[in-house]
């Protein structure tokens, strides 16, 4: 299945926000934060500051647990997520995107507008029964969360490094076992 742009991008971000309080943790400054928003395409009221900060961090641990969820926990998760924004759907159109659906304010703090945006996009992997998309990496060494929206679903790291580690192993293994 192929995603909305909006429900592909949520995702992502999700992901990497997830993904980046791992070794080397990536979002540790509010212009790291920043730096994120702008590359996922955030809009709406940004802060910038510690506080904001701390805010999305405090988060991460309910999206980890979402992403990597069963469809029936995370069909779960994601009312409880709604319910607890008291979210709104609405259909948007702003900064050269077609008409896709935002639940909260623009104005609504950071976090809540994350955590929203990622249990909207959720609803749509959900309802697709498309659950095998998210996976955890397949390094034995990692707890990265993979998000696969190849068409031919073979993602299995986490990340290029991931990847290239488990190929080094393995071509050293295989050296090995010639020698």
């Amino acid at each position: 299945m192929v995603f909305a742009h909006d429900t592909a991008m949520a995702l992502q971000a999700a992901t990497a926000l997830v993904n980046s309080t791992l070794e080397p943790v990536t979002l540790d400054t509010p212009a790291a934060l920043d730096e994120f928003l702008s590359e996922f395409g955030y809009t709406g009221r940004r802060d910038g500051d510690e506080a904001e900060l701390a805010a999305v961090r405090a988060v991460l641990p309910r999206l980890r647990t979402l992403l990597t969820a069963d469809r029936d926990r995370a069909a779960a998760l994601v009312n409880d997520l709604l319910r607890d924004a008291q979210a709104l759907p609405q259909l948007r159109r702003h900064d050269g995107y077609d008409w896709h659906l935002h639940a909260v304010d623009p104005q609504a703090p950071l976090a809540e507008r994350i955590v929203v945006e990622t249990a909207m996009a959720m609803i749509d992997v959900i309802r697709a029964d498309d659950m095998s998309r998210l996976a955890l990496c397949a390094d034995e060494s990692c707890d990265g969360v993979v998000l696969d929206l190849s068409r031919n679903r073979s993602k299995r790291f986490c990340s290029v490094t991931c990847g290239n580690r488990n190929a080094v192993a393995a071509y050293r293994a295989r050296q090995a076992e010639e020698a």
